[in-house]
């Protein structure tokens, strides 16, 4: 077995994205987003079931312009799991509201309904429902769509981290709340580098998305401005990467479920490590997920053998940029147990062997 080492993630291009570059450099275009654009944004859509898709210049900025469609604004308040990446919040510190956090259930770290319907006020105006590594909450999603309805709060769908993931509903994740939001970035399925992305079946709110990212214009191409909007466009390169990494995706798809199985058998009967449930006829796990009460101390002895790792979100209340009292239990503990191991689609199963070996060694010293 190879000692060279093992990255916890890293991303996957090849010739087809440099062929699909190259060809566009032929064609003598303004590199600002186009036809390549609608192109990638049409394949997404495809892919989603989705009636219209936006695409943006990263996934953070993209639950911003959610919000903003949805008329979220200063003194405003969005319910926000305490467990998320720090963008989740941040994108809507960015215009002035403030996030609400709300625990998050211990099965699947998705944002506890109970509590969110504990921290709703008047002032809520929004419920950001992030699908942690593809997964849909264990009392399913229709339970929250019920409780959007009926208080009459949309749902923002972060769902960075569930491209090629459903709902038991049948739906891809990111289509049952209002708007849905995905994430390109370089640890992603498919990756533009940056990029994010907004998928809705509403024609009115599209039509907000579009005209907020390109300064608020009646038409593209024109100086006539309905609204304030801003520069959150994309470009033609990054769209010629994201086509090609389309036409991957249902092969990556199929290979991360098969990774997420490996491990699930490499890691049968070593009790000390547990990987969150998986359901892989609808979820495809971005990252492979794990809680174990020794995490420092496993991190640094794959480290030792060339397997790196990366511990999970720490909770967002205990953040310096936040700092804010409340009892958030579960993503507390998941801030000292939880650990991704190795994900990228790159992965061997020889490498997953020697890895699930090397975590069983370890909890037997």
């Amino acid at each position: 077995m190879t000692t060279n080492y093992i990255p916890q993630m890293r991303p996957l291009f090849g010739k087809e994205e440099k062929q699909e570059i190259l060809n566009y450099l032929e064609e003598d275009g303004f590199f600002t987003e186009y036809k390549k654009t609608e192109q990638f944004e049409k394949a997404i859509a495809e892919f989603t079931g989705s009636k219209h898709c936006v695409v943006v210049n990263n996934g953070t900025v993209s639950l911003t312009l959610a919000a903003l469609a949805l008329g979220i604004g200063p003194g405003d308040e969005v319910i926000v799991p305490n467990y998320t990446m720090i963008a989740t919040p941040n994108s809507i510190k960015m215009i002035g509201a403030a996030p609400v956090f709300v625990d998050v259930e211990e099965e699947t770290l998705i944002a506890d309904i109970q509590e969110i319907e504990r921290k709703i006020t008047s002032r809520t105006k929004a419920i950001m429902l992030v699908s942690a590594n593809g997964r849909e909450p264990k009392i399913g999603i229709k339970e929250y769509v019920k409780l959007s309805e009926k208080l009459g709060i949309p749902i923002i769908e972060d769902a960075a981290q569930s491209i090629g993931s459903y709902y038991s509903t049948g739906k891809h994740i990111g289509r049952e709340g209002a708007i849905g939001s995905f994430s390109f970035s370089a640890p992603k399925l498919i990756s533009t580098g940056q990029g994010g992305a907004l998928i809705t079946d509403n024609d009115h709110l599209v039509d907000k998305l579009r005209k907020l990212k390109d300064f608020g214009r009646e038409n593209g191409g024109t100086d006539v401005h309905d609204t304030i909007g801003y520069n959150f466009k994309f470009t033609e390169f990054q769209a010629c990467v994201g086509i090609a990494q389309m036409r991957k995706l249902p092969q990556r798809i199929i290979r991360k479920k098969e990774i997420w199985k490996k491990y699930q058998e490499g890691l049968k009967g070593i009790r000390q490590i547990k990987l969150f449930n998986t359901d892989t006829s609808i979820n495809c796990p971005w990252f492979i997920d794990a809680i174990t009460e020794n995490r420092d101390e496993l991190v640094e002895y794959l480290k030792s053998r060339n397997i790196g790792t990366r511990v999970m979100y720490p909770p967002i209340n205990e953040q310096n940029c936040y700092r804010l009292k409340g009892d958030f239990n579960i993503s507390k503990m998941i801030g000292k147990k939880g650990i991704w191991l190795p994900s990228q689609i790159q992965l061997t199963d020889d490498e997953i062997s020697y890895i699930t070996e090397n975590i069983s060694s370890f909890f037997k010293i």
